[in-house]
């Protein structure tokens, strides 16, 4: 089978290998859609804490079950999706109900080779059913169960305010969800074409651009001087995430989505005399998954709006660079796979 891997930052290769046969517990996916998301490109980038090379990006996945074993309920020829995060299932996190943040995680196109390859072999408890989606649907499910996920654990309360920092696909989930939780949304960028997108096709009422202007004005008079209680980063822009800390209303929860590889340092101070509560959120859980999927087939959410660049799979390592650059628009670029 044909197969892409990222052989060092900036540099892609094609290369022949063998399909995958169904092991004990596991089963194969003849891969239909890749979703690129922000940890491939910063794989790309070299920029991706807790990598290594050479690698088989990918993990925003839709295909067709080929071949199982013990995957109970599914048969032969299902649309599927999968939940990457391959957990041990008996460390803390695990036992706690936590496998999203699993001591010995295994992230399908991070820790272990993913899924820009024909056919793919995961374990049989990964996979999640179509329930009657699309392929680019069922590819879109994980970006948007990180954003659930940020929002369960913000815990968002019907109109409070919820600042996004960070428009990309991410951060649209992130804002998706608040808006189904019953949050009054405020999505900031330093993308005037993002928080446009925002506008228009999330209809949100509040946009803030970031390099423009009193940034903590705007929030204030968008919170009638209160400030956000919500405060969830989506960017991994270390600049990005210290600006955030001051963003907070009194009291405010501020959750960590995105990723960087640097120390976070911040006032404590000013973090302390907020009594402000400060989370990391990682990965998703079977729980998000269910949730983002019942809120498809509702028409709650339409992802379907985020693709704004499709490609075939012979063209991704030709096209792959450019999707870095903010001047090509892209919100969510669709690998198709014949």
């Amino acid at each position: 089978m044909r197969t892409l891997v990222c052989i060092r930052p900036g540099e892609f290769e094609y290369r022949e290998m063998d399909a995958p046969l169904a092991g004990p517990g596991c089963s194969i996916i003849k891969i239909r859609r890749i979703g690129i998301c922000g940890t491939d490109l910063h794989a790309y980038e070299g920029t991706q804490p807790y990598f290594e090379y050479p690698r088989i990006l990918g993990h925003e996945l839709a295909g067709d079950l080929v071949d199982m074993d013990q995957a109970h309920g599914f048969a032969i020829g299902d649309a599927v999706t999968i939940i990457p995060y391959f957990s041990c299932g008996h460390c803390i996190a695990c036992r706690n109900g936590k496998p999203n943040c699993c001591v010995s995680i295994k992230v399908c196109g991070v820790h272990i080779d993913g899924g820009m390859v024909e056919y793919l072999s995961v374990p049989s408890s990964s996979l999640a059913p179509g329930e009657g989606l699309s392929y680019d649907q069922l590819a879109l499910v994980e970006p948007l169960a990180i954003g659930a996920h940020a929002v369960r654990r913000a815990a968002v309360q019907p109109d409070e305010f919820v600042l996004v920092v960070g428009a990309g696909p991410i951060g649209l989930g992130v804002m998706e969800s608040a808006r189904i939780a019953g949050g009054q949304v405020i999505a900031m960028d330093i993308n005037e074409t993002r928080l446009g997108f925002c506008r228009d096709r999330l209809h949100l009422l509040h946009t803030v651009n970031a390099a423009e202007g009193d940034v903590m004005e705007k929030l204030r008079h968008i919170t009638r001087g209160d400030m956000p209680t919500v405060v969830i980063d989506a960017t991994g822009s270390r600049k990005a995430i210290l600006d955030a800390f001051f963003y907070m209303a009194h009291g405010g929860r501020y959750v960590l989505v995105g990723l960087q590889k640097g120390t976070i340092e911040f006032s404590h101070p000013e973090f302390h005399k907020r009594e402000a509560t400060l989370m990391s959120s990682r990965n998703a859980t079977r729980e998000d998954f269910v949730f983002v999927m019942d809120s498809m087939k509702k028409g709650l959410i339409d992802p379907t709006t985020y693709i704004t660049h499709r490609v075939g799979f012979d063209r991704v390592k030709e096209e792959f660079a450019g999707w870095l650059d903010p001047a090509r628009g892209v919100i969510k670029a669709m690998v198709e796979m014949k």
